[in-house]
């Protein structure tokens, strides 16, 4: 019997967008690198966060800050999975883009401050030695 274990290897494409996520690497920390049609971001350690929920594991990512007007977020749903040793498996998931509002007065705000984007995405998962 063909022993199993978790991947920690994401290789993500769909609907313009281009992620590989690693749970670890060389120094143990996670990994991102995210490509869009008009951008490319890399980010690792505390730049990504992670919780575990009912959904598998949801990790996000800040793509963009500003002082006076808000941030984008992406979160990326990574489903539970277990693969045979030194095999990959196919993968589909969904990511969510956030735009979240901001106003350096915050009784300019009013209604939705946050709007969500989704974006189906497919690929492989496996485990690699780092």
């Amino acid at each position: 019997m063909t022993p199993t274990t978790t991947p920690n290897m994401f290789q993500l494409n769909g609907s313009g967008l281009h992620i590989t996520y690693t749970t670890t690497s060389l120094d143990g920390k996670p990994t991102m690198t995210y490509q869009d049609h008009h951008q490319g971001k890399s980010f690792r350690g505390d730049e990504i966060r992670t919780v575990e929920c009912d959904l598998g594991s949801l990790v996000s990512v800040t793509l963009r800050l500003t002082v006076d007007a808000g941030s984008t977020s992406l979160s990326l749903f990574i489903p539970r999975m277990r693969i045979n040793q030194g095999e990959h498996a196919q993968v589909r998931t969904e990511c969510v883009t956030t735009v979240h509002r901001f106003a350096i007065a915050p009784g300019l705000l009013h209604g939705q401050l946050d709007t969500y984007s989704v974006a189906a995405l497919h690929g492989t998962a496996q485990a690699v030695a780092f």
